[in-house]
């Protein structure tokens, strides 16, 4: 059994795609249309054949005029004579032609002369050639047929009477149905206005994502009003539910930062008495007992830094930032090259830090650059070479800190997300599987964000490997000479003091 085709499919795609206005007032004028068109129809033909009825009579009653006034006279040996009117003499207006015939269809009379001809009598109406002709019988002594009279007129007129009446017709309907396109398109803009409104509010919301914002309240009670209420209760519950969420997020923020900030004290004990059990063992021959000692001080020492790394991106969430002085991003970067460098192993370091003043606060900043070079020295392998370097660029106020390793470097769709929280890349010599929290990168984002800073993931173009490049606004301050900043170190020798 065939299906019928839905609705929606015999409305073609793109009429569903329009505005709803538009689509008013195009269904509007269409039945204003078909309207008009069968009224406009009606009345057309209504008047065509009154108009044509009309002129018809005319010709019968001018007809019946000259018949009045006629009397044929038959003669048995000679031609009928023809008493009044004198054809010549009766005024014909608008070049009609009249004819005098007898029973047997011989012309009698005529006016004008010579005028063409028009058939044989019938009495009626009829036409001959372009001529509509009225036929009338003459009636002798006896009451029986001696003649006709034939009055015959052009209906060029009537013809071109009845076009222009079509012609006014198909203009009215034109007319009023463009006249109901732009009636139905005000009306619908006028009627969608409303909507229109709504529509505004909702998009400065989903803007702001502030659901506290009251909707235009309708001035009448229809549909629009209540979907006006049904959609301002829907962004009351959303606000309370908003405002909840929020709460229940800042309690669990201050619970983290407060149980990270409380945590670092006894973890500080433990790793202390861990770290002097591990030596008291060492002066003994307590190898096992010794082995169990460092492994519980690498445990200890990883959690200390999980919690630390808590602590930080607990504060940035809870929005606690740490007092902030003047400092130079180049000694930070120095002092944390100082402080990785007993972790390089075959790995070099080359700096190259030129005065970078900023505002922030040396601790976390330090915490920065110590992770970017963290992850640095997980992800490359031995004899790969690491950059650090930093410099202040003037045109575009800010500090610059670069970060970057001749490793594998990063996939371009994972350069997004490495600075997200447990995120970690795969490199066969990557190390933070079994060392790592997966939180330094998200760290250092946390850091830049709350200096007012950026931190991106690029491609190094001199090294290969992954370059990360922190941004934070620089301090207006007087040029200074960069000095000699560079320096290289490796593991193989001792660290700069």
């Amino acid at each position: 059994m065939e299906r019928m085709p839905s609705r929606e499919r015999l409305v073609p795609l793109s009429f569903q795609r329009w505005p709803i206005r538009w689509k008013l007032a195009i269904v509007s004028a269409s039945l204003t249309f078909a309207i008009l068109l069968i009224f406009g129809g009606i009345v057309g033909e209504v008047a065509t054949t009154r108009i044509r009825s009309d002129f018809n009579r005319d010709l019968e009653e001018a007809a019946t005029r000259l018949v009045s006034r006629t009397r044929i006279v038959e003669r048995t040996f000679s031609e009928p004579v023809v008493f009044s009117p004198n054809l010549a003499a009766v005024s014909l207006p608008n070049g009609a032609t009249a004819k005098v015939v007898n029973a047997e269809g011989t012309v009698l009379d005529e006016a004008p002369k010579l005028s063409p001809d028009l058939g044989p009598p019938s009495a009626g109406i009829g036409n001959a050639g372009d001529l509509t002709v009225a036929t009338e019988p003459v009636f002798g002594p006896n009451n029986e047929v001696v003649g006709y009279i034939q009055y015959g007129r052009s209906d060029d007129h009537v013809d071109s009477t009845v076009t222009r009446l079509w012609l006014f017709i198909v203009l009215g309907i034109l007319g009023g149905t463009a006249l109901a396109v732009l009636a139905g398109v005000a009306l619908a803009r006028r009627a969608m206005r409303p909507i229109a409104t709504l529509t505004s509010t909702a998009q400065e919301i989903a803007a702001t994502r502030d659901p506290s914002k009251q909707l235009p309240q309708p001035t009448a009670e229809d549909e629009v009003a209540e979907l006006t209420h049904t959609l301002q209760e829907m962004l009351n519950a959303l606000d309370a539910s908003q405002t909840e969420r929020e709460a229940a997020m800042q309690k669990q923020r201050e619970f983290v930062a407060d149980a990270s900030h409380e945590l670092r004290t006894p973890l500080t004990s433990i790793l202390a008495n861990l770290e002097l059990l591990e030596a008291q063992l060492g002066k003994v021959d307590y190898g096992e007992e010794r082995e169990l000692a460092a492994s519980a001080v690498r445990s200890s020492q990883r959690m200390s830094r999980l919690v630390s790394d808590l602590l930080i991106l607990a504060r940035s969430d809870a929005g606690q930032n740490r007092p902030k002085t003047d400092v130079d991003l180049a000694e930070i970067a120095m002092s944390a090259g100082r402080e990785i460098s007993p972790s390089l192993g075959e790995r070099s370091l080359l700096t190259e830090c030129q005065p970078a003043p900023v505002h922030g606060n040396q601790d976390e900043l330090h915490r920065l650059v110590l992770n970017l070079l963290d992850n640095a020295v997980r992800y490359s392998p031995d004899g790969a070479e690491i950059s650090l370097a930093t410099r202040c660029d003037s045109a575009a106020g800010t500090a610059v800190l670069e970060v970057a390793d001749s490793g594998p470097g990063i996939p371009g769709k994972m350069r997004e997300r490495v600075f997200e929280r447990f995120v970690r890349g795969q490199s066969s010599s990557d190390t933070a599987a079994s060392n790592g929290t997966g939180l330094g990168l998200a760290m250092v984002r946390a850091i830049a964000a709350s200096h007012g800073g950026t931190v991106t993931a690029e491609s190094s173009e001199r090294l290969g490997g992954a370059r990360l490049v922190v941004s934070l606004p620089a301090l207006k301050s007087p040029d200074q000479p960069p000095g000699k900043r560079g320096q290289a170190w490796r593991r193989t020798t001792p660290p700069p003091s």
